[in-house]
């Protein structure tokens, strides 16, 4: 596979999920508090999926290089 059509293919997969992410807003598990006018949110289920897609997609690149 040519790296060109690599990064066509991982432009897609990001779109998808961008798309998806902007109608599910956070996932469950997202550490979200607010007490009166402080607010704290942590997305440790997102960074968790995030980190995986990202090891997955460097994964693939390593092997094309």
């Amino acid at each position: 596979m040519d790296l060109g059509k690599l990064f066509i293919v991982l432009g897609i997969i990001f779109l998808v999920i961008g798309i998806i992410w902007t109608f599910i807003g956070k996932l469950p598990g997202d550490i979200q508090f607010k007490v009166g006018n402080v607010s704290f949110y942590f997305p440790i289920v997102t960074s968790i999926i995030i980190s995986i897609l990202l090891t997955l997609i460097f994964a693939i690149i390593g092997r094309f290089r």
